[in-house]
């Protein structure tokens, strides 16, 4: 168990694949100074790999006051052994108070074996993380300058709050996409550390005879303008408006959960806490009530164009023009203007 640091440093596993740094880990860098700056520490990222040490300026750039670099050439692809071996070791060694790590198939699978090594909570899939002084409601101890890991919980029906007292460091997974990309400062300066773990063949039990690497056919993050349909448009076959209304306007295609639990299309599609998290220039929602579900995945949308045929329904208290109307009469003479202007 690691000692209760209330000096240590925020920190993100900085996840990399093939010389590439994820976005989430890029988000979250940002989101570690918030969190540093609240509490009066430094940030640092923890990035092992194979000649790794060319990404730190782009993580300092992002808000990281150290970047520590483990590198070695058995490190050049991800198993969860040799990774979660190095991390609680640099954890063990320096003491930070709070670890973040991206909520992708890794750090999903790294997150909680290094939490069990080194005897330290975990919290998976936020969405928000918060500082906040927070009393025991046994002791009524105020344990100061707490990190709230906030995340859905009970299938998205409700958001709960979690905190840790005392097992420590503080450390969450976070969603792809829940915190905004900084602008980086190439002005900023920072320290790059090598580390050195001793690692052995043991911690290597898996061989890589071949890797085959097969790209994302959904880019829901990177688009600039989404179509999103949802339960409101009752079978696969109306959802066909959402494609034809996202190839006129050159969108992506997205979905409500329900539309996704319907069979509508398929779950890389769907949007909110269960989902992606976007911020496109424009977001069309037809046939999405708006459940607060929903709309934690889409609300920052610069523009948000709703229809729906009921006039009270929760997405219009996010959108920028509501129509009120049937999606199946509106987004047809929405393609057919949107053609004629063409």
């Amino acid at each position: 168990m690691i000692p209760v640091n209330r000096n240590g440093e925020v920190w993100v596993f900085a996840e990399q694949e093939d010389g590439v740094l994820n976005d989430v880990s890029l988000e979250l860098m940002g989101k570690a100074r918030e969190l540093a700056d609240t509490l009066g520490v430094k940030a640092a990222a923890v990035l092992p790999g194979r000649d790794v040490k060319p990404l730190a300026p782009r993580l300092i750039a992002l808000g990281a006051d150290k970047v520590y670099i483990v590198q070695d050439r058995r490190l050049a692809h991800v198993q969860t052994n040799s990774y979660a071996k190095v991390v609680s070791a640099l954890i063990e060694r320096h003491a930070p108070q709070i670890v973040l790590y991206g909520a992708t198939n890794i750090g999903r699978d790294l997150a909680p074996r290094i939490a069990s090594t080194v005897r330290a909570g975990m919290t998976a899939d936020c969405t928000d993380l918060q500082i906040q002084d927070v009393t025991e409601p046994r002791t009524k101890e105020v344990h100061k300058n707490l990190l709230l890991q906030i995340r859905p919980a009970f299938g998205g029906n409700i958001i709960a709050t979690i905190v840790n007292y005392d097992w420590w460091p503080q450390m969450a997974t976070v969603r792809e996409g829940v915190m905004p990309l900084l602008d980086p400062d190439s002005s900023r300066t920072g320290e790059v550390i090598e580390e050195t773990v001793e690692l052995t063949e043991a911690d290597f039990p898996l061989k890589l005879i071949e890797r085959k690497v097969t790209e994302r056919t959904v880019n829901l993050k990177g688009a600039r303008v989404i179509a999103a349909g949802g339960g409101g448009l009752r079978n696969r076959e109306n959802f066909r408006l959402i494609h034809e209304l996202a190839g006129v306007i050159g969108g992506a295609v997205g979905a409500s959960r329900a539309a996704v639990d319907g069979g509508f299309i398929g779950k890389e599609h769907q949007i909110g806490q269960t989902g992606t998290t976007v911020r496109p220039a424009l977001y069309i929602a037809a046939g999405i009530s708006g459940a607060v579900q929903h709309r934690a995945g889409m609300e920052e949308s610069a523009k948000i164009i709703a229809i729906n045929t009921d006039r009270d329904a929760p997405i219009f208290s996010v959108a920028t023009y509501g129509i009120v109307g049937d999606a199946k009469d509106v987004i047809p003479k929405m393609v057919k203007a949107l053609k004629e202007r063409a």
